[in-house]
């Protein structure tokens, strides 16, 4: 089958798996296979315990996944990766050196047993303690991560990540179409059901809060239309796309940026409603498409990300840093990341440096002085 043909069917049900998350699991299966992995899964890692959690998963063994959650994941070089931006594909050796993770106890203890050499990674959303990612891990037969495997990934993060933020706005594992309405209601988030031709057939109150407005989205003749005439365009063809299912959206984006007469930022994600499970929802109220409006803001950065970027440290000095404030002495640090003392003696020389401190203790009340004053 082409790859337009793969795509296509894999990103309808990206989407349906919103509706139905009992079909991650499938879907990250599809997923590997599309991108050239051996196993994959949609994780999350507490910046401060260190902690990661597997949300959904294929391809680990169970014994190893247990493994994993109880030990490992403190050790795998996954803290530094909300250093890097939301939807970038990053791989191991971006994270940290190589040879420093063939030594470490993640590697050596973990990935190693199972034939793992590599991971293709991508940040979904980030927050001041926490990370969700999506990961793709490579076996020794398939290699490292290549450009090709970059390539395909890239193209299915951004709708992972649609669906993952979509999903944390509505949860309908138990909703029927009858109650749907009552549902939208709860959302602080605008909330329009639309017609392949922009009709609006629904809109829940923060919905109807923006069309009272009149500001960048209103309604005129019944229809949904934006103010700016070229996203307007844009959202007439994406809702006309939707009315034909996933495979006539194709892989057009369904995120709408959408400007304020005040330069406020907004977006508008367009969920399809003509395919899978999301059928059910639309045929009740004859709609295309569903869509949901909210301010966008800045992706508030982990402090982690904030200190490495104010000193200009690298992913591996970073990992160190935050080492040496939870674990202690270099000792205990390279006990902990499974290297050479000796190699972190250079990482923490480096850290003095560019920090300007001489101390560990410096370095840890450094870190302190990021820390959030929300935090408890």
């Amino acid at each position: 089958m082409p790859e337009y043909q793969v795509l296509t069917g894999l990103i309808g049900d990206i989407y349906d798996a919103i509706l139905d998350p009992a079909q991650w699991n499938d879907v990250l299966a599809r997923i590997t296979e599309f991108v050239g992995g051996e196993a994959g899964g949609l994780l999350s890692k507490n910046s401060v315990s260190k902690l990661g959690n597997a949300h959904h998963h294929v391809g680990v063994d169970a014994h190893y996944m247990k493994l994993y959650l109880e030990t490992y994941s403190k050790f795998d070089p996954m803290s530094t990766l909300p250093f890097f931006d939301v939807e970038q594909v990053v791989s191991t050796p971006d994270l940290m050196p190589y040879d420093e993770f063939c030594e470490g106890r993640f590697y050596q203890e973990w990935a190693r047993p199972q034939g793992w050499v590599d991971a293709a990674n991508a940040v979904l959303e980030k927050s001041m303690t926490s990370c969700a990612y999506l990961s793709v891990i490579r076996s020794e037969a398939q290699g490292m991560v290549d450009d090709e495997m970059r390539r395909r990934m890239a193209l299915i993060v951004p709708h992972v990540r649609r669906a993952v933020l979509i999903g944390k706005a509505i949860d309908l594992r138990h909703a029927e179409a009858s109650t749907f309405a009552g549902i939208l209601e709860g959302f602080c988030v605008g909330v329009f059901l639309v017609d392949a031709n922009a009709r609006i057939v629904h809109a829940n109150a923060a919905g109807h809060g923006i069309l009272h407005a009149a500001d960048f989205l209103r309604a005129t003749g019944g229809r949904l239309v934006a103010a700016d005439g070229q996203v307007d365009q844009t959202l007439r063809e994406v809702f006309a796309a939707a009315g034909g299912g996933d495979a006539a959206l194709d892989v057009k984006g369904i995120a709408v940026p959408l400007t304020a007469s005040d330069g406020e930022c907004y977006v508008a994600h367009v969920l399809p409603l003509t395919s899978g499970q999301r059928r059910r929802v639309g045929t009740a109220y004859t709609a295309a498409a569903a869509v949901f409006v909210r301010k966008a803001a800045l992706e508030t950065p982990a402090a982690p990300e904030v200190i490495a970027k104010s000193y200009r440290l690298t992913p591996t000095e970073l990992r160190v840093l935050l080492a040496i404030v939870e674990v202690g002495g270099v000792p205990e640090v390279a006990t902990a990341l499974g290297v050479a003392e000796s190699t972190v003696k250079t990482h923490l020389g480096r850290l003095f440096e560019k920090t300007g401190t001489s101390r560990q203790a410096d370095l840890v009340k450094l870190v302190a002085g990021f820390a959030s004053p929300l935090q408890g």
